[in-house]
């Protein structure tokens, strides 16, 4: 019998032998008193069932039930010592309908719980793996998914959409995790996920599976529209091809299992700009402008590709921003127009007002990639001298009119942070101009208690993202704290 139910449930025979002994012995205790210490064992060849007492020899005795004094055990055995065992066999128990029905649950608790470890210990180490499986039954949205020495979930949000699944229907899927919970390990399958997808490629192209094709980013919404990235590690070997196939066959495959799913297969870029592009396909793109330290780009696109690299509902856009990393402004070349007259625009006005010069040395300023005044205040002289018009006497006037008017704006905001209140030991801080002091009063943090209790991105609102990076945020917060441990050091010392 105990042959029978490990080749069954796939565990071991000696499990099962355990969890009979379990049952027995759990049985002897409720005929003879849960207060004695009672052992079953079965004789592994014969499969002879004993049923044992057992008492430790203690001296002295606290529990008589368990313990047997040194004295009345060497009646019995003389060579017996404290901390060992006399073992007194039992009559055979006759189970009850009681006693049977109370073995069988042990016995079916046991072989579940040995079951469940070893379906754990089979798929702990799948994750990441295609599995094939039998619907076993569906349970509000959710499928039940037997995998033949285990059964799994695919829960209603990793179905593809409009998906439907009966009983009996074969169905793929991937595992993205296997966790031991109280009921037993769960397999957790999904159709949405974006590994799904790589590896059905993985299974369609030879060369992906071999390493020749890899796959370096994947994004999906899922039933609709998907892009992947992909680079050839041979030279000779067109990654974009091989994943189509001879007339697309390769790719229809996985468009099959995908319920129609539409795949764009792009040529991955290390360069990020080469990349964006790629992904934006089919869109055509006109120009792109990087910013790495806000991990933002900015496309221009002609006019009339304006809603083809958007997508519908933004699906194209929002696809090659997941597949690149990278957050992706779109613009026409009209807009971009547009806002680089107007930026032109308000940066020359700001010069002319700040450094009382005409609007031929502001245009020439901004020409010059100059954008605001304290880089014309603190720049090499060299750099404004090779401003053609501009000579030495030029460019130290320049410098000199630049530096006169941030002081002149440094004390004013000096008069307007002393008069909003805010602390003067505050201003000592590194990192905070006058401007940020004013800001931070304007917000109500007046001492060096309100600006320690910020967070950094609190004090990047405050102070503007472009004005401070987190890392001097992070900085300027801890010197603000820096008095609360020094008291704490002088309390300790006194």
């Amino acid at each position: 019998m105990a042959d029978s139910v490990a080749r069954d449930k796939g565990i071991e025979r000696d499990e099962v032998l355990e969890a009979m002994e379990q049952a027995i012995q759990k049985a002897g205790r409720s005929k003879y008193g849960h207060e004695h210490d009672i052992r079953a064992t079965i004789d592994r060849k014969t499969g002879e069932i004993r049923l044992m007492r057992y008492l430790q020899v203690a001296d002295p005795v606290e529990n008589e039930a368990t313990e047997i004094s040194l004295a009345r055990a060497r009646r019995r055995q003389s060579d017996i010592e404290v901390g060992d065992y006399l073992i007194d066999p039992l009559p055979p128990i006759d189970f009850g309908r009681i006693a049977a029905q109370t073995a069988k649950q042990v016995i079916v608790q046991k072989v579940r719980d040995a079951e469940r470890l070893r379906q754990y210990e089979e798929y702990k180490d799948r994750a990441g793996e295609i599995v094939n499986g039998l619907v076993k039954r569906v349970e509000f949205g959710n499928v039940m998914v037997d995998l033949g020495r285990a059964e799994s979930l695919l829960r209603r949000d990793e179905l593809i959409p409009r998906e439907m699944f009966r009983t009996g229907d074969r169905v793929r899927a991937y595992i993205y995790d296997v966790r031991q919970e109280p009921r037993g390990p769960q397999i957790f399958l999904s159709r949405t996920h974006p590994q799904f997808m790589a590896k059905l490629f993985a299974q369609e192209v030879p060369e992906i599976y071999d390493g020749i094709i890899e796959i370096k980013a994947v994004a999906r919404d899922p039933g609709s529209r998907a892009k992947i990235a992909v680079i050839s590690n041979d030279s000779s070997i067109d990654p974009v091809g091989a994943c189509v196939g001879m007339r697309g066959s390769r790719v229809q495959a996985v468009v099959a299992e995908l319920q129609g799913e539409k795949i764009d297969i792009i040529p991955w870029s290390q360069d990020p700009a080469t990349f964006v592009v790629n992904a934006l396909a089919p869109a055509e793109v006109a120009k792109v402008v990087l910013d790495e330290e806000a991990n933002r780009i900015e496309v221009v696109v002609p006019d009339d590709q304006l809603s083809l690299a958007i997508g519908r509902r933004g699906q194209n856009v929002r696809l090659a921003s997941q597949l690149t990393g990278w957050d992706i402004d779109i613009m026409t070349e009209a807009e971009e127009s547009e806002r680089r007259t107007e930026e032109f625009r308000t940066r020359s006005r700001m010069f002319i007002e700040a450094l009382d010069v005409d609007d031929v040395i502001a245009h020439l300023l901004v020409t010059e990639g100059f954008s605001s005044v304290e880089e014309v205040a603190f720049v090499p002289i060299e750099d404004l001298t090779d401003i053609e018009g501009f000579d030495e006497d030029v460019a130290n006037e320049l410098q000199e009119r630049a530096r006169a008017f941030l002081a002149e704006q440094d004390e004013k905001h000096t008069e307007r942070r002393r008069t909003l209140g805010v602390a003067d030991d505050l201003a000592e801080i590194r990192g905070l101009t006058p401007a940020m002091l004013v800001a931070l009063g304007e917000a109500g943090v007046k001492t060096l208690d309100d600006l320690g209790d910020l967070a950094s991105d609190e004090l990047l609102d405050v102070v503007g993202r472009e004005a401070m990076s987190e890392s001097d945020a992070n900085e300027v917060i801890m010197a603000a704290r820096a008095h609360w441990f020094e008291g704490g050091e002088k309390a300790a010392e006194s």
